[in-house]
């Protein structure tokens, strides 16, 4: 069987490879094998985060619309469940907006969450 060279195959991949490498620290962007490890480990990381963020951005929501509620004389807890018992359905990504931007608005929702409680 004749010795083959896989001479362009190899070099392509490789470049691949160190192309998605640019930017790390020393030798993790100019040697295949290291650089080869860190952009598995870095694909591992992107994977993982894609998932964290959304935790992350919902944790940050919760904060937000509980020091909101909190200004309202509410527990994070009772305005959520007024809100249900109201029948207002608002996701946390706009409450936490409204408690930011629109403190008028957010207030109102408070009021009309305390009501539902009594």
């Amino acid at each position: 069987m004749p010795r083959v060279k896989g001479g362009n195959v190899t070099r392509q991949r490789r470049k691949r490879t160190l192309k998605l490498a640019k930017g790390y620290y020393g030798s993790k962007r100019t040697l295949f094998k290291t650089a080869k490890q860190q952009v598995m480990k870095s694909g591992q990381y992107a994977y993982r985060d894609r998932r964290q963020k959304k935790r992350d951005f919902r944790k940050l929501w919760i904060a937000r619309i509980n020091a909101a509620a909190r200004m309202n004389d509410l527990s994070y807890s009772r305005l959520m469940h007024g809100l249900k018992l109201a029948g207002i359905e608002v996701n946390r990504k706009m409450l936490a907006e409204l408690a930011v931007n629109d403190e008028q608005g957010f207030s109102e929702l408070a009021e009309q969450a305390k009501a539902a409680l009594k």
